[in-house]
């Protein structure tokens, strides 16, 4: 097993752009161009195989995945932020939500 803490270490060992250290908008293209990715693979499942997911599709769905996580680790890396402390502050966010009764709805400081 490893660590979302593990992971954003070892993925920044791969990461190659330009001004990295100081650039947000570089991962952050990334991350909404491999998003759109699994979007039109999704899409495709739906209107090619009857939205039913075969198992060459979840194998590249999960490639797809791994790279939306890639560019999310070099966005917090950038961001000064932590995978670790991303993930427990949307936890803590979402059973707060869940607590007070309103996880469905719209609006950020629900």
């Amino acid at each position: 097993m490893m660590t979302f803490g593990e992971y954003q270490k070892k993925s920044r060992e791969t990461a190659i752009y330009p001004h990295q250290g100081s650039n947000i908008i570089y991962p952050l293209l990334g991350l909404c161009g491999e998003t759109g990715e699994v979007a039109e693979k999704i899409k495709k499942v739906i209107r090619d195989q009857q939205n039913i997911i075969n198992g060459k599709t979840r194998l590249l769905l999960k490639k797809e995945l791994g790279d939306i996580l890639w560019y999310l680790a070099q966005l917090a890396t950038e961001l000064r932020c932590s995978l670790d402390d991303i993930a427990i502050t949307n936890i803590e966010k979402l059973q707060s939500r869940k607590d007070r009764g309103v996880l469905g709805g719209s609006g950020d400081q629900r």
